[in-house]
């Protein structure tokens, strides 16, 4: 049966490279790491004191100054990474002014939501009591306002809510976008992932959980998926937008077309609420369904964007299901994009996303940093520097606590 085809005509990124997409891949390809002391707020009795933070955020002007001082952070990264999406998509304002609003929706996940609004109102609540409490605590605090608010200032009436599926969060808003665009509910959608997880919250309860790196002595060395010496993942924060649309829609604008979304699955683990099953199944399932929906074999992936968090037994039970799944994995080349910008968790399917397209439109995939003791050689590619790939299929994996599992499959558009 003939259905709808979607394209992705934008690109956006709130990061620790900062928010211009060439520049964020750029960084990638050179192999620097944004992973860092904290310095936000005292942590010199955690047992993590780093993080992939971004410093000195610039908004860019395009929140607007009263809205900026209220919100959230995260939801100051989901707005400036939809509107740079937009830009990247040659969008202009009298576009968007053509625009049937009713027709384009926005879709960007958190897992998380606004936890230094909930901190901050927590400790005034316990100091002052609740008549303490800014209006705004609820509101701030929910993960589906980061996109509620960018549909208000866009005006985009159409597909609007939040999916928190931990952190697989992103992929699983791309997937149900792309799916309101193929059930003719909308022409144009925002979608992706975001997280502001770097605080007193956030540090400590990973910490508790013990599935940070403890690298203190060498943070730009501790995400090393793959790695024998790898010992937990490392926090980072941002956001990652694409702009998808349908084929018609873009062509009827004259959009840049960068690459063509084929299809997306999921799948759950049934396992544990924190670790992957070890024998890959619940990912094997769930790249097998999103190779079906992209209706190609394969044989037709020559690139895999790993979730590869730098887990002991994450990273091992991910390529498991890669071996099942894939007849000759020595031709199809992978990477670690966490190993330089850390675990955005809701937000890493988005901006993992965002490398997929850029992989697609540059003919260059970025290396995974600190393979210094790899567990896994010979039959993998896994480039430790930039490499040039025509990439004809590109798979990207997200996994989230509670065994949420998401791939997203995207190609090069050929008319």
């Amino acid at each position: 049966m003939d259905r709808k085809r979607i394209v992705v005509t934008g690109l956006g990124v709130a990061s620790c490279f900062g928010n211009d997409v060439d520049v964020f891949y750029q960084k990638l390809l050179e192999g620097t790491s944004a992973v860092g002391p904290i310095d936000r707020f005292p942590c010199d009795d955690y047992p993590t004191r780093f993080a992939a933070s971004i410093p000195n955020f610039d908004d860019e002007e395009l929140i607007e100054r009263k809205l900026r001082r209220r919100i959230d952070i995260y939801m100051a990264y989901a707005i400036v990474a939809g509107k740079k999406s937009l830009t990247h998509g040659k969008i202009s304002k009298e576009d968007l002014e053509a625009f049937d609003k009713a027709r384009c929706g926005v879709l960007i996940g958190s897992g998380m939501g606004g936890m230094q609004v909930y901190l901050d109102n927590i400790q005034k609540m316990f100091d002052h009591g609740h008549k303490k409490l800014s209006p705004f605590f609820i509101p701030y605090t929910l993960t589906n306002m980061g996109g509620a608010l960018l549909a208000m200032d866009l005006g985009f009436m159409g597909p609007n809510y939040c999916i928190s599926a931990a952190c697989a969060t992103g992929n699983y808003a791309i997937v149900s976008a792309a799916n309101h665009i193929r059930a003719g509910e909308a022409d144009l959608m925002l979608c992706g992932g975001v997280e502001a997880p770097i605080n007193i919250a956030g540090l400590g309860g990973f910490s508790s959980c013990r599935a940070l790196s403890t690298r203190n002595e060498d943070p730009q060395g501790a995400s090393r998926p793959w790695d024998r010496d790898r010992d937990g993942f490392v926090m980072g924060e941002g956001a990652g937008v694409i702009l998808l649309e349908s084929l018609e829609h873009a062509k009827k604008r004259g959009a840049p077309i960068y690459a063509e979304y084929l299809g997306g699955g999921y799948s759950c683990d049934a396992h544990h609420i924190t670790e992957l099953r070890p024998d890959g199944e619940g990912v094997a399932l769930c790249m097998r369904n999103a190779i079906k929906d992209a209706r190609i074999n394969p044989e037709d992936i020559n690139y895999i964007n790993a979730h590869a968090t730098s887990t002991p037994q994450g990273d091992m039970a991910e390529l498991a299901a890669i071996r099942k799944f894939f007849p000759d994995i020595s031709k199809v080349t992978m990477n670690a994009t966490k190993s330089m910008i850390g675990h955005l968790l809701g937000g890493a399917g988005g901006a993992e996303a965002v490398v997929c397209v850029k992989a697609i439109m540059d003919g260059l995939i970025h290396p995974t940093i600190n393979q210094d003791n790899p567990e896994i050689e010979g039959k993998y590619d896994i480039p430790t520097k930039a490499v040039e790939r025509k990439v004809t299929g590109a798979l990207s994996n997200s996994f989230g606590f509670g065994g949420h599992n998401s791939a997203i499959v995207f190609a090069p558009f050929n008319g």
